[in-house]
């Protein structure tokens, strides 16, 4: 027994020590090669449109389904902010999240391939189609793209919190196309608070100064011109086209954020409504569509299929649930801001009834009313002073009809075949002076009147159309005009919620009883010791100047000037008083201003009249009346913009 356990003990152990070794020796021996067919592999990726990363490409690109998201060539971050999309191509984590999901980019003979394969063109424009004629868009392409060119500005903004001066400059650059009549198109945005303006085309090196002929503020369109003959040899004028239907196909042509040379970003047209324009601060006709528009995108033309211009890409839409969501100004906006200019030599703003108005769908709203079971309209809330229909319009009031055409329970019109659009597409078509035909209810009796539509007038205006802020200082007291620019540089871009409350009733529901009316504030007290005691006083508005109103910042100026009382008593809001002595405060503001190194006590519209017997006798010339100094500040190319202060 001893025996045999010891042998198979020994066998036991010889047993495991071979089987050891045998695995080992395999595990040590080389692996043995895949063939790989590279011919089939692939074909079966163009099958599949799935193509591996490019080891020397920086950026991805999106994935290869069609034609259109082709040109896609980088992700938007629906997060990003300023109105433009980020590009999250610089993100190492994302790109290899994309690579672990097969997103991975295309090599350039991949992507040769698929042109090849799909009828895509090298450009990225969207494949041609089948059976079209030689001169289509597709094969025009280069042609249209000509009139493409980049824009670059040198922006010189004011310095609202210390109007006397302004900012440093800085530089941007955007896009614009050629029109007819050796005219340029851009965004007013591209070119607001402008010192320099210039252009370059396609593949030229050389950069042209351009002239701004005229900005619509409300319509974020600017028109410029070349006065150098070279620029425009051999270019064609972009053509307009109609305004697309739901679904069309648009090409977005422009220089974005990313690279120097042109891009191209197509899509579809998802939505058509009256939108809100972020730099104007106003409502117009817009067109959504889901092509990228990033920074540097806008002023660019949007292309149909014919190669015709159907909108300028202007802004975009970014939230944390949206995703492409861009905008176009289309076609009709355009039109009206060229046929205002042309008409009148200048842009003149689109009008508007001045009213604020409420939706009538309640049934015993409309019963109150007395209107009929068939009768339809709007309740009119509020009329503004300065508005046109403030003669013929009354609160309570029922808006039936806008020349001629009906308006619904909710503030809709028809717009086309199956589509509602708000009433105030109706009002921006009209222009400046043009009459309009309303249908009002009143106390249940209907009437027909006739009215002459005007430009808007705001208690606190959205923009000062490239002009400097208005001041005005006396005794180290600054005071100056409320408007949104001066908000957003005093309390940043959260203004509308740090802001003083009645300064923001003031801009969202004041309104000014005649057109020369200004919220006047003191908006910094520069310490002295003339003033002792006022020096955390800041943004308060000024009521009243000894009792008597304020109506605008030349009426104050006008009123301090003119004092002959021993004080000067100034009625701030909140019940606060600021009481100085009269020649004290006036003989401390030239040393005063000296410290501070400010030039003059007040902006230029505000500067004193010379008195005619004076200006006589100094040069023999006659004084300049108010309304000279108004009208030569109001003048485009005179307004002091190239002057550094």
């Amino acid at each position: 027994c001893i025996a045999v356990l010891s042998n198979y003990v020994f066998l036991h152990i010889c047993f495991v020590l071979v089987l050891k070794f045998r695995l080992r020796s395999v595990s040590s021996m080389p692996r043995r090669k895949k063939h790989k067919n590279y011919v089939g592999a692939l074909e079966e990726k163009a099958q599949a449109l799935a193509f591996s990363p490019s080891s020397d490409s920086i950026e991805e690109k999106s994935r290869l389904g069609s034609p259109r998201t082709r040109s896609r060539s980088q992700k938007v971050d629906p997060t990003s902010t300023d109105g433009e999309a980020q590009v999250n191509a610089a993100d190492p984590q994302r790109r290899n999240t994309r690579r672990k999901y097969g997103w991975g980019g295309t090599t350039s003979a991949d992507a040769a391939a698929v042109d090849m394969a799909t009828g895509a063109q090298p450009s990225g424009l969207p494949a041609k189609p089948r059976g079209s004629a030689p001169n289509s868009y597709t094969a025009d392409s280069d042609r249209i793209m000509e009139a493409v060119v980049k824009v670059f500005c040198v922006h010189t903004e004011p310095n609202y919190s210390l109007p006397w001066q302004r900012k440093r400059q800085y530089s941007s650059s955007s896009s614009g196309f050629v029109l007819p009549g050796r005219r340029i198109l851009t965004n007013a945005h591209c070119v607001d608070h402008y010192t320099q303006v210039k252009v370059k085309r396609r593949g030229s090196d050389v950069k042209h100064v351009a002239s701004v002929l005229s900005v619509g503020t409300e319509c974020d369109i600017a028109l410029l011109t070349v006065e150098d003959d070279k620029f425009w040899d051999g270019v064609e004028p972009v053509v307009f086209g109609h305004l697309p239907q739901l679904q069309d196909a648009v090409t977005v042509v422009g220089y974005p954020i990313g690279g120097d040379t042109m891009s191209v970003t197509s899509g579809v047209v998802s939505r058509i409504e009256v939108t809100a324009y972020m730099h104007g601060s106003s409502e117009l006709l817009g067109i959504q569509i889901d092509a990228a528009i990033n920074s540097g995108n806008s002023g660019g033309p949007a292309f149909n299929d014919a190669g015709e211009c159907v909108g300028i890409a202007f802004q975009s839409l970014k939230h944390e649930d949206a995703e492409n969501i861009g905008y176009i100004i289309p076609t009709p906006v355009i039109e009206h801001f060229l046929t205002d200019y042309a008409r009148h030599g200048l842009y003149t703003s689109f009008p508007c009834l001045g009213v604020e108005w409420q939706k009538m769908e309640n049934p015993d709203l409309r019963a109150a009313l007395k209107m009929q079971p068939d009768q339809k309209g709007v309740l009119i809330r509020r009329v503004e002073p300065t508005s046109a229909v403030s003669e013929v319009l009354r609160q309570n009031d029922v808006l039936m009809s806008f020349d001629g055409v009906d308006i619904a329970n909710d503030g809709t019109v028809p717009f086309r075949s199956g589509e509602r659009i708000s009433f105030s597409y109706l009002v921006s078509n009209k222009y400046t002076g043009e009459e309009a035909e309303l249908v009002v209810l009143h106390e249940g009796k209907q009437r027909t009147v006739c009215v002459s539509l005007r430009a808007p007038v705001r208690l606190v205006p959205f923009h000062i159309r490239g002009l400097p802020p208005s001041y005005f200082i006396v005794a180290g007291l600054v005071f100056t005009t409320v408007t949104v620019p001066y908000l957003r540089s005093e309390y940043g871009k959260e203004y509308d919620f740090d802001a003083p409350v009645k300064l923001l009733d003031k801009m969202m529901h004041g309104m000014a009883s005649h057109p020369d009316e200004q919220v006047v504030v003191l908006s910094q007290v520069l310490a002295s010791d003339v003033n002792t005691g006022y020096e955390d006083i800041c943004n308060t508005q000024v009521v009243a100047l000894n009792n008597a109103p304020i109506k605008n910042l030349a009426d104050l100026a006008a009123k301090v000037d003119a004092c002959a009382e021993p004080f000067l008593c100034l009625d701030l809001d909140y019940n606060q008083k600021v009481v100085l002595d009269t020649a004290k405060a006036k003989a401390a503001t030239p040393d005063i201003l000296a410290v501070h190194c400010i030039s003059n006590d007040r902006s230029p519209e505000l500067v004193k009249l010379t008195p005619p017997v004076a200006s006589s006798k100094a040069g023999g010339q006659s004084a300049e009346t108010p309304s000279d100094i108004k009208n030569k500040a109001s003048k485009p190319r005179k307004r002091g913009r190239l002057v550094h202060c």
